[in-house]
């Protein structure tokens, strides 16, 4: 059957409700019971990762990318230096590594996607069809970045770097294989380097403006793109089985290649004037609000949270899987990983300064794409040692990055589509979305396409994921309950939380979320494009953002035919009757352990304001 579950190496405790088999080694075990009882019934049972490595690989993978490699080293210098990464590491500590462990327990106890996943309160189901707008917004500019990712590295082993010398044609151009300070009048522009004319007029045909519309795809960045969701498609075809054996290669060997570019960065002449600028910390920007929002974003672009891919991923887990040691390990990987690529990027960028003469460092450093396709390649330009090696290492470690985020990206939108309609073949909706997103990404490929890119990355995922996430603790922490997660948590891993989690989930990261949601709509400023791509922003922002209350009402409609309005209301905020363990068996004894749960939480509440603190605190 094609979505056959396979589960094995698994940490199954033998005592655990509704499994009568366990593990032993490493072989295979075929599922339990009850799945086999669901295939006879015609229901195909959830798949499962064949191993929990492939599950932890696999999480790797989503959140290292382009966002550890160029996002975290500008941000880093833009927001202070040395001194973004103590905001950074706070915001990951009450924000990022809770939400992350929060996202892996609910996903990995009810088996549900990021939409089915608000079984636990039908009228918030919106959430997860608004996350999954985002997420498919973030697939289709994704995939751009990945096939201009690509057309470099085909570009890289040319037997001259493309960029490393001027095109007959440009004007007021200096080769980026010329090492030296060049002078020039005061009254001339300054020259722009051939690395950077490359990327604007050769790859992308880049124009400056949006007024004289879009303009046409580059061919060969669309060749790119072709091949990049072929890539994709062919991993995830046959589904999770596919995925996570390519999951070793995505997760370990680009790390194998950082550490290369590492020593190589080390080595260099300058390079630790490169270093020591990105983490020269500037105290004063400490106390400005604008630090704190862009370590929440560069915390959620990083570890890819409250886009409902990690929920996804956990889902296919075995029911009993050790996920907080888990949510340990990746978060602190990501961080770390975060840190090594601040160095090889920054190392580089110093020998750029060094090899010419430029003492002002903030007249070397770009940000966004122009750090990884102009300042990068106009560094490895000026390689004595054959610069081929290095520019193909790079780019072939920014596209494994890519595929590995991008797959849990498109995992996300797959489930999402196939749990509300399993009867389509997985397959066909795989071919699907790979073809809308492919038809999609052609608008980021024409010559203002990165313009758009930037626009529809602030509406369509930045103020979107914020409006969501506040919306997400909101609904597990506060209408679903902390202390019942906490129960779920001991029912599912007999271990107990503690005052830590209970209190960030519950009080400290929500209340953070509000605030900086707030303070980025107060300092809203629109982007510098023309009024109609700011509209379509807002419209987009507006389609995610109003399935909240859409699916609500709908869900209000829905429920419940005969009963008065209050009852409505109050049935579809609490879970409904499939909410739970996929096993039945597990399910019926989770129902009994819940129900003996609330018969002491009701003797022991016995005023509002100690219901209020049992949430929390209990």
């Amino acid at each position: 059957m094609e979505n056959r579950a396979y589960v094995g190496d698994c940490e199954v405790n033998a005592t655990s409700p509704g499994y009568g088999t366990t593990n032993t080694g490493n072989s295979q075990i075929r599922v339990t019971t009850w799945e086999a009882q669901r295939t006879e019934s015609g229901l195909p049972p959830r798949e499962k990762w064949s191993k929990n490595i492939e599950f932890l690989l696999s999480c790797v993978a989503l959140s290292v990318g382009f966002g550890n490699v160029w996002r975290f080293p500008y941000t880093a210098y833009k927001n202070g230096g040395g001194a973004f990464v103590i905001p950074y590491l706070i915001v990951l500590f009450i924000i990022g590594r809770p939400i992350y462990y929060l996202e892996m327990v609910m996903g990995q106890f009810s088996n549900r996607g990021c939409v089915k996943v608000y079984d636990l309160a039908p009228a918030m189901r919106g959430i997860g069809v608004g996350q999954t707008i985002a997420i498919f917004t973030v697939l289709t500019y994704y995939t751009s970045v990945l096939a201009i990712t690509l057309r470099y590295l085909v570009a890289s082993f040319s037997p001259e770097l493309p960029w490393s010398k001027c095109d007959p044609g440009w004007t007021n151009c200096v080769d980026s294989n010329f090492k030296g300070n060049f002078s020039f009048n005061a009254n001339i522009t300054q020259p722009s380097t051939s690395a950077e004319l490359f990327f604007k007029k050769t790859v992308l045909h880049a124009t400056t403006t949006l007024n004289n519309g879009l303009g046409y795809p580059d061919w060969k960045l669309t060749l790119c793109l072709i091949v990049a969701w072929i890539c994709i498609i062919a991993i995830l075809i046959k589904g999770i089985k596919s995925s996570g054996k390519a999951s070793y290669f995505l997760a370990i060997f680009p790390y194998i290649i950082i550490a290369v570019l590492l020593v190589r960065s080390l080595t260099l002449e300058g390079a630790w004037i490169g270093i020591t600028y990105l983490f020269r910390p500037q105290w004063d920007k400490l106390l400005t609000i604008g630090i704190w929002y862009e370590a929440v974003t560069q915390c959620f672009f990083s570890l890819s949270i409250c886009f409902g891919a990690q929920i996804v991923y956990s889902s296919f887990n075995n029911f009993s899987n050790n996920i907080y040691k888990h949510a340990l390990i990746i978060t602190s990987l990501d961080t770390i990983t975060s840190l090594i690529a601040g160095c090889v990027v920054f190392g580089v960028i110093g020998h750029l300064a060094h090899v010419t003469g430029q003492t002002d460092m903030s007249k070397v450093v770009q940000g966004g794409a122009a750090l990884t396709f102009i300042t990068y390649p106009d560094t490895i330009a000026k390689f004595d040692f054959i610069p081929q090696f290095f520019s193909v290492l790079f780019f072939f470690m920014l596209f494994l990055l890519g595929i590995g985020t991008l797959i849990g990206i498109v995992t996300s939108v797959i489930t999402a589509i196939h749990d509300q309609r399993p009867d389509i073949t997985r397959w066909k909706i795989v071919i699907g979305v790979g073809l809308t997103g492919f038809a999609i990404g052609l608008i980021y490929i024409t010559p203002g396409g990165l313009i758009v890119l930037d626009v529809l990355d602030y509406y369509g995922v930045t103020l979107v994921t914020l409006t969501l996430a506040v919306f997400e603790l909101f609904t597990f922490a506060w209408i679903y309950g902390v202390n019942r997660i906490c129960k779920d948590i001991e029912f599912m891993l007999d271990i107990k939380t503690g005052k830590f989690w209970r209190v960030c989930w519950g009080i400290l990261t929500p209340i953070t979320l509000l605030f900086i949601l707030l303070i980025s709509l107060y300092r809203y400023k629109a982007q510098d494009v023309p009024f109609g791509y700011n509209a379509f922003g807002w419209c987009l922002y507006s389609l995610a953002v109003l399935q909240v209350p859409c699916w609500a009402v709908y869900s209000v409609l829905q429920n419940g035919h005969g009963l008065f309005l209050f009852d409505r209301v109050k049935a579809v905020f609490q879970p409904n009757g499939s909410w739970g363990p996929e096993d039945p068996v597990t399910r019926t004894n989770y129902s009994q352990y819940i129900e003996q749960y609330k018969r002491q939480t009701i003797e022991q509440s016995s005023t509002r304001m100690r219901k209020l603190i049992n949430v929390v605190f209990q």
